[in-house]
């Protein structure tokens, strides 16, 4: 095995699996506190590339050329909006049929899902759009010094691997160290007595919406300046993967949502660079369906205890 396609794969599937990450603990977030799965969140990703390429293009528009500053102003700007948009799928979507059966949230979702992808289509276009190149540099790593080869990761790419952990960790430490995570955590173990003591647990699951639609925008920032073009259908299967990497992990866990995302990554990355590329998508699901039949709790999940 050359060493040097080997750390190469290594380094694609690391970037791809914490951006898989990002956008896994909006689905463990909100099935960890309401016990829903959240299948607008792909679309909700997918607005965010949208909102990254119109705020790029409005500095621009206002000549402003400080490359750290563009870059938070349209993460601020990004997280912002697209955490709007999270909200308004939590009441319109999810707040009405809370107390109904579990279907009908589901078919709600998906019925949001599909009218987001077509707003997007009717506002934006079909067509796949893209943004310039924003941040240049590359690191190369020596991997073998006769013929000269190296492992590449780009500067952009450091970046996401970065972020992504930052994010998780400052996420982790909200949840347990704060009373904004303490009110999470009462709600999820029982909504009634956390509602008798005082928490206003619809607050509580509205702003669960919210954080998990700000790391599916900080996702899709990060994935729109990477690759540079998207379409209105990038969401679907981004949040399918996604959605994998959350089950992988183990649904409900904030550390098995970034785990899942690594090694469902890892796992693509390598099968498309040493077995077939056009059948990576295949194995990723395959061991989906693997792991619901042999550790359907995932990773780091916690098996249900169900007491009679």
């Amino acid at each position: 095995m050359d060493i040097y396609i080997f750390g190469q794969q290594w380094v694609n599937g690391l970037v791809l699996g914490s951006t898989y990450g990002l956008i896994a603990v909006g689905y463990t977030m909100v099935y960890g506190i309401i016990g829903m799965i959240n299948f607008a969140h792909g679309e909700i990703y997918m607005i965010s590339a949208y909102l990254t390429a119109i705020f790029l293009a409005l500095l621009g528009t206002f000549g402003l050329q400080s490359v750290p500053v563009v870059l938070v102003l349209v993460l601020l700007g990004t997280v912002l909006l697209t955490a709007l948009y999270g909200w308004s799928v939590e009441r319109i979507a999810y707040r009405p049929l809370r107390n109904s059966n579990r279907l009908a949230p589901l078919i709600s979702a998906i019925g949001i899902s599909l009218i987001l992808q077509n707003y997007i289509r009717i506002s934006q276009g079909a067509r796949n759009q893209g943004v310039p190149p924003v941040i240049d540099g590359v690191w190369r790593i020596p991997a073998n010094a006769v013929d000269q080869h190296f492992v590449q990761i780009t500067h952009l790419q450091s970046l996401i691997v970065v972020t992504a952990f930052a994010s998780m960790a400052v996420l982790t430490w909200i949840i347990h160290h704060t009373a904004l995570g303490r009110a999470c955590r009462a709600t999820q173990q029982d909504r009634v007595m956390a509602n008798l003591l005082g928490v206003d647990t619809d607050r509580i699951i509205s702003v669960v919406f919210v954080m998990g639609a700000a790391m599916a925008a900080v996702a899709g920032m990060l994935v729109t300046l990477n690759y540079g073009s998207f379409d209105f259908y990038i969401g679907f299967l981004m949040g399918i993967k996604a959605f994998t990497a959350a089950v992988l992990g183990g649904i409900g866990s904030l550390p098995g949502a970034m785990l899942g995302g690594v090694v469902l990554g890892l796992a693509e990355s390598f099968f498309a660079g040493f077995v077939n590329s056009d059948y990576k998508d295949v194995f990723a699901f395959s061991l989906l369906i693997l792991f619901l039949i042999f550790r359907p709790s995932g990773f780091l999940g916690v098996p249900e205890v169900e007491k009679v």
